[in-house]
């Protein structure tokens, strides 16, 4: 009786797909038609893609708090690309209300501009840090990332305690800015020439070469030492730096967040 119940319920949808498959199959047998086809197919996609790129001076909001990252954060973020870190976690928070409430402030595509690439994302095997900038203390950080289970115990993130180990290679810095410059990010010919001796400024706070990263990048910038070592700068240092500036690089989002509520 379930079986005949089951062929009733199903024999619409057998005729259907039926007929869409002779149709398929009719297609198939004419190349020039199933190549306009997808030509066609192909166009709409691309519309669909291109046709936003004529309004974004009226997408990206205007931001003239507006920050670029330091080249000891470039140097953060080059470390969280190579490591991976985007394939866990995502940097967008959305307009939901949950997220919100969990996350923070919903993001804004000018937060993104200065980001090649961007690190949206859309999977939270852990969770979204588009916030996490000023959430937590730079030992914090570097504990979740030495061991996370000491911290998190449900944590199911890898160890990178090597990170701690690992001196910072700044002599790539100079090109790597003048490449983001090359892609719109308008970082000045003395922050490129300057690269390499403002990060390790920026992680030595009671050197000389701190001066110059206030100087250069402003009085909000975050000069200390990252990772609790003294002495020489390593990639920890880089990548704590570029965790705490998530979300701290202009406060229109939390401006936004006030208006609205």
């Amino acid at each position: 009786m379930l079986m005949k119940i089951i062929r009733v319920l199903i024999k619409p949808f057998a005729s259907l797909y039926e007929a869409h498959a002779v149709a398929h199959y009719r297609i198939e047998r004419h190349s020039m038609g199933l190549s306009i086809g997808i030509i066609i197919a192909a166009a709409i996609g691309g519309l669909v893609e291109i046709a936003p790129l004529f309004t974004i001076d009226e997408t990206v909001e205007a931001a003239p708090d507006m920050r670029l990252y330091t080249p000891l954060e470039q140097a953060g973020r080059d470390i969280y690309v190579r490591e991976g870190c985007y394939a866990c976690h995502s940097q967008m928070v959305r307009t939901l209300r949950d997220e919100v409430e969990r996350y923070g402030a919903y993001s804004l595509a000018v937060e993104s501009q200065y980001d090649h690439p961007m690190l949206w994302g859309s999977k939270r095997t852990g969770p979204d840090l588009a916030r996490i900038g000023g959430k937590y203390s730079d030992s914090w950080h570097v504990q979740h990332l030495v061991n996370p289970r000491t911290v998190v115990p449900e944590s199911i993130m890898p160890q990178y305690a090597f990170l701690r180990r690992a001196v910072l290679e700044t002599q790539s810095l100079p090109g790597r800015l003048e490449a983001l410059r090359r892609a719109g990010v308008p970082y000045k010919a003395d922050m490129i020439s300057s690269a390499e001796v403002d990060a390790a400024g920026q992680a030595k706070p009671d050197s000389d070469l701190a001066d110059g990263v206030f100087e250069r990048y402003g009085e909000e910038t975050a000069i200390r030492n990252f990772d609790g070592q003294d002495g020489r700068v390593t990639e920890m240092d880089a990548l704590v730096a570029y965790l705490q500036v998530l979300g701290q690089l202009t406060d229109l989002p939390e401006s936004n967040s006030a208006r609205d509520e």
